[in-house]
């Protein structure tokens, strides 16, 4: 026996969870609460699909194991008839049979008590808009009230089902399985619904992204509606500055409700409270003081509104950057010297510019990366039929009808373990990215947005460290049941896993165990055929969200609208650049003729009439260099109208400024366009 691959595994999840939630979060605002909670959400989550296929290969030898132990007691019954015993191979990832069941109790209970208790009432306390602890778990509580009552409401009809049914006594496994029942049967519905997207959406999306000129002009698509909600979420901050201008009209130093307000003010950037001292209140504005609920209230539309302000600027910061470059693809594509000549150039370390030179990056971002796209894409629709084939007729025992469960079963035969661990993380892992990538796509969840390079709120790690507790378990046991490693689904005994063992079967609510979790995933076939033909997003452009959709007007409006967007966008960066590499080539010829210039200066006191010289020329360049950044200034100081165009602007400049100080000219960041920091974390106003 060998724990080494366990541990592996182990360590392998626990560094990929922390280098995504590093990569996503912002570790050193964010609270610690907060941190630890998401980081031990995406850490579990992520150690059941990696320690599954172990417990497969481990469950193929003790199946085997089982067997010889049942053909010895037939031999010793009746003596005269021999079988021979089956040679069982240890799995070179085999462990003691404890393990796995010690750690899938604590794994599976600490992620459900995650997913349905700390979580939601960590998601709520942060837009809570109290001033106290205790107001904070108060509104929380309230908040997640309708969402436990439906929960509580479901186990209770099961209960009152268990309680009528003649014959069933409640005990604690009974209890337990109540519990996991009604937590699987939401998640299996929700997981349904997005695998029915997802495995059409995903080789869809991989063999579109192949094709440039449609990948570009879906994007001005994006850039067009993005634009819109970036317009309405600053109009909004508008509304909210305006109200704070009152509040703080109407309350003094000496109110009783002023620490409360600077509470409120803590959580708006210093730009926003710049723009806020400079604008004038309307003459019918109110002045009243404000009771303490209205400034809970604003407190969370404050919280709220910034939320949704850096959402929406980060997305438009991410998708420029990403139309730049699909621009620069379609020109390059053109080029004859067969070197990638980027716009705006990045600077890379030495050893990667030797590794990725211009003519690499020709190769791969103009010919090679289009066909390995093709590839994927292929890959990605064979895994989804299979998929979709399987979960249709995975019930079926014989003739074994799941692709999967036949692949498993072959290397069964053959013991081998390496094969079937492959396979499994293999299908597990799919199954995962379809699920995961399809959460945060869906519009009513638009107020949830992972963004690299630190730039995710705390309401986005929480929701997402939530639905991949949730979503993870009924997975995990839907591809068993894909394998045929569930005896309740194909209504035969065999050895299960220790993680169903420690999960618990549904045969105490038989509507559940014999129907809905059975055939409801039947209906991803139903699904995936309603996003084959966008039947979807045809319904909901008819009912007013406005889909990409080729052959309709207003999609074609809304890309123009996006690229004369783009246009403007790529002038006010090439300004930036032409501005800053001026103020980079005087910086150094100021540094170089510095000696000459104060030689120069001497001189001036005492010349009155004499030729233009070289040193002069510096000067006039100095001027009109001077004059130029006076105009961007001035450019940049129109932004406080606050329109969606030049706000981004503001910030870009900004950070281009402090980019200029660090000799990096040419980093861009997707912060650029940020007003400030998000709001500030848990705990941080009290």
């Amino acid at each position: 026996m060998s724990i080494r691959l366990l541990l592996s595994e182990v360590i392998f999840a626990f560094c990929l969870a922390a280098t995504l939630l590093y990569r996503y979060g912002n570790v050193y605002r964010h609270h610690i609460i907060v941190t630890i909670a998401v980081l031990i959400a995406w850490y579990f989550s992520l150690l059941i699909i990696f320690v599954l296929p172990l417990d497969v290969s481990s469950t193929v030898y003790r199946q085997c194991r089982e067997q010889n132990n049942l053909n010895l007691t037939a031999t010793t019954v009746s003596e005269n008839v021999t079988i021979a015993p089956l040679t069982c191979r240890e799995p070179w990832s085999s462990v003691p049979d404890n393990v796995y069941p010690n750690l899938w109790r604590v794994v599976y209970w600490t992620s459900q008590c995650l997913t349905w208790l700390i979580l939601p009432l960590m998601q709520s306390y942060i837009k809570a808009g109290d001033f106290t602890v205790s107001g904070k778990l108060k509104s929380a509580l309230i908040d997640n009230a309708i969402y436990y009552g439906s929960y509580l409401f479901i186990c209770g009809i099961l209960l009152i089902y268990i309680a009528l049914k003649p014959g069933l006594d409640l005990d604690g496994q009974k209890l337990k399985a109540i519990a996991s029942s009604a937590s699987n049967t939401w998640g299996l519905f929700l997981l349904v619904l997005l695998l029915g997207y997802a495995l059409v959406e995903v080789p869809r999306g991989l063999w579109n992204a192949s094709k440039p000129g449609y990948t570009l002009h879906y994007s001005y698509f994006k850039a067009a509606k993005l634009s819109l909600d970036k317009c309405e979420a600053e109009e909004t901050v508008d509304d909210v500055l305006e109200a704070l201008q009152a509040a703080s009209v109407a309350i003094g130093v000496g109110h009783p409700f002023h620490r409360n307000l600077e509470t409120i003010f803590q959580k708006v950037p210093a730009e926003l409270k710049d723009r806020m001292n400079r604008r004038q209140l309307p003459d019918d504005t109110p002045t009243d003081s404000p009771s303490e609920k209205a400034l809970i209230r604003l407190h969370k539309h404050t919280i709220k509104s910034l939320q949704t302000l850096q959402r929406t600027e980060t997305q438009w910061g991410i998708l420029i950057e990403k139309i730049f470059h699909l621009e620069d693809i379609a020109k390059n594509q053109a080029s004859h010297d067969r070197r990638f000549k980027p716009t705006f150039p990045i600077v890379r370390p030495l050893p990667l510019r030797l590794l990725y030179n211009p003519t690499i990056e020709w190769y791969w971002k103009c010919v090679i990366k289009s066909y390995a796209q093709k590839l994927a894409a292929f890959a990605a629709g064979a895994l989804s039929v299979a998929v979709v084939w399987s979960e249709v007729t995975f019930f079926n025992k014989s003739p074994v009808l799941s692709l999967f469960a036949q692949f498993v079963n072959l290397a069964k035969v053959k013991y081998d373990y390496f094969t079937i661990e492959i396979l499994s993380t293999l299908i597990i892992a799919y199954l995962c990215y379809c699920a995961y990538s399809t959460v945060l796509k869906i519009r009513v969840l638009n107020l949830y947005y992972l963004a690299p390079h630190h730039q995710t709120n705390e309401y986005s790690l929480i929701f997402s460290g939530m639905m991949l507790c949730r979503l993870t378990p009924p997975m995990c046991l839907n591809f068993l049941g894909l394998i045929h490693m569930d005896s309740h689904i194909i209504k035969t005994h065999i050895l299960e896993t220790h993680y169903t063992q420690v999960m618990g079967h549904m045969d105490v609510i038989s509507i559940i165990s014999d129907g809905f979790n059975v055939y409801f995933p039947m209906a991803i076939l139903a699904f995936c055929l309603a996003t084959y033909f966008s039947l979807g997003s045809r319904l909901l452009s008819m009912l007013g969200f406005q889909q990409f959709l080729g052959d309709d007007e207003l999609t074609t409006d809304l890309v123009e609208e996006g690229r004369e967007l783009i246009k403007r966008e790529r002038r006010k960066r090439q300004r930036t650049e032409d501005s800053m590499s001026r103020r980079r080539e005087f910086q150094e010829r100021f540094n170089n003729l510095g000696t000459a210039s104060r030689y120069r200066t001497a001189r001036q006191s005492t010349d009155t009439v004499r030729p233009l010289r070289r040193d002069e020329s510096t000067e006039s360049a100095r001027t009109g260099l001077l004059r130029d950044v006076e105009s961007t200034d001035y450019y940049v100081g129109e932004s406080d109208r606050y329109t969606p165009s030049n706000h981004y602007d503001h910030g870009y400049q900004a950070e281009i400024y402090h980019d200029l100080s660090s000799d990096n000219l040419t980093t861009y960041t997707t912060n650029s366009s940020r007003v400030g920091p998000p709001p500030r974390g848990l705990f941080d106003d009290i």
